[in-house]
């Protein structure tokens, strides 16, 4: 036990260092130019086995992973273990409107998770996650004389940096061997920064430095339950239900705006205000599932997800709305997930790849938001596969999701990727009395 102890403290430390480095100003945690809107482009929940299954988990029981989609299937374990989950993501993307085409690429740490039993049929889980990401980068150059007159060309430059994580503690009871029931807190915290910078070719004029600080933080909470069914044999149908509940967005937000030339720089404009007055909010959400599992050889499951943002009042709320000429506008966000999982023979001692894990999955989402009146869709593929490491459930778990967001229709900005997702699965038995002295 003390030696898994030490192994957990080394991973919270690294995983605190990971999480402070990627929060270091200039590194983008994530990266599109759809992130300019409101908090950025929502995360995908779960660890790299979710992830691997095109992101279901609402009716997963699988003892060897801790399953963070839903707090009711932390009771799934082995009643004397304690789960540790240390997961990484990094993202290729490729981005293309009319002739226009660019690429970027991210690393970032995607999850950090324990959890362990209370009493019997209950057990706690304690983590972070990242709940939004914003990035992105792009500039424009105005060269109409009947708008620039003669002051010389105008450039703009605009980005954005900075992220929104969740840390949560929840824990679960399982009734009568069939009924699970899970609540959790969660709390979000994060730092947005969005600059737009005007310079003039004309060095006589002044540059114009704007932009936006934003300090989020929010409190909710999250329930969820699983119910298990045995269809015969080792053959059972599990179903599933979260809902996490809307909070308000509090925190404080700084616009400013200051002209520049040569050494002298005069502020224009500085407030910094509360966020409560703007009575923004972030959307409750729910999901259903229902999976079919095959006892510990195979499983497959399908996922709903629904979140109405409409009344999250960032439509036009300052620092959080639409930045340049195109308008977004906050909608119903709608994802269907789907994914599969075999293991050809767990207890074979002759061929190790017989043994590891092997998933797939499909997805379709569709954005909190619109642009310009369109819905933001994206759809993807993801294949996985998770490599026992020593004994236990010990393993690493590796994913790759192939997608696409929007595409080049009215003007849009296609955006294809590519993200590898690893997860370090760790799995110890602390809690057994010594048969002897």
């Amino acid at each position: 036990m003390i030696k898994g102890i030490k192994r957990i403290l080394t991973l919270v430390i690294f995983a605190i260092i990971s999480i402070c480095a990627s929060a270091q100003e200039g590194t983008y945690s994530g990266y599109s130019p759809y992130s300019v809107f409101g908090i950025g482009n929502i995360s995908k929940e779960g660890t790299a086995y979710n992830k691997s299954m095109g992101g279901v988990g609402i009716a997963t029981r699988n003892k060897r992973f801790i399953n963070i989609v839903n707090p009711a299937a932390v009771t799934a374990r082995d009643s004397l273990s304690f789960m540790g989950n240390f997961g990484l993501t990094q993202s290729n993307n490729i981005y293309k409107q009319g002739d226009i085409k660019s690429a970027h690429n991210t690393f970032n740490i995607s999850d950090f998770v324990m959890s362990f039993p209370i009493y019997k049929s209950s057990a706690f889980m304690v983590g972070i996650t990242p709940y939004s990401d914003m990035g992105y980068d792009f500039s424009h150059v105005i060269t109409d004389k009947n708008i620039i007159g003669n002051t010389g060309s105008i450039t703009y430059d605009s980005y954005g940096i900075g992220s929104v994580y969740q840390l949560f503690a929840g824990a679960g009871v399982t009734f009568w061997k069939r009924l699970s029931l899970g609540a959790e807190v969660l709390f979000m915290f994060g730092n947005l920064d969005k600059v737009t910078n005007m310079n003039f070719s004309d060095a006589s004029y002044r540059s114009l430095n704007s932009g936006n600080k934003l300090t989020v933080r929010g409190i909710t909470g999250k329930f969820g339950l699983q119910y298990e069914q045995k269809l015969g044999g080792n053959v059972s149908m599990i179903l599933g239900a979260t809902y996490r509940m809307g909070s308000k967005v509090r925190g404080y937000a700084t616009d400013y705006r200051f002209a520049t030339q040569s050494s002298v720089v005069d502020t224009l404009g500085y407030n910094v205000d509360t966020l409560k007055k703007a009575g923004l909010q972030f959307a409750d959400e729910i999901g259903v599932g229902i999976s079919i599992k095959g006892g510990e050889k195979w499983s497959a499951e399908i996922n709903y997800i629904r979140s109405d943002w409409s009344k999250s009042g960032m439509d036009s709320a300052v620092g959080f709305s639409s930045v340049g000429e195109s308008v977004f506008s906050t909608t119903v966000s709608n994802s269907y997930r789907a994914g599969f999982e075999i293991v050809p023979n767990r207890n074979d001692v002759r061929y190790y790849f017989r043994r590891c894990a092997y998933r797939a999955g499909v997805y379709y989402d569709q954005a909190y938001y619109k642009l310009d009146g369109n819905n933001v869709n994206s759809i993807g593929m993801t294949l996985g596969i998770t490599l026992p490491v020593y004994k236990w459930y010990n393993g690493i778990s590796l994913g790759v999701d192939f997608g696409q967001r929007a595409s080049k229709r009215n003007n849009m900005i296609r955006e294809r990727y590519a993200t590898f997702n690893v997860g370090f699965n760790i799995h110890d038995i602390w809690f057994q009395k010594p048969r002897y002295n």
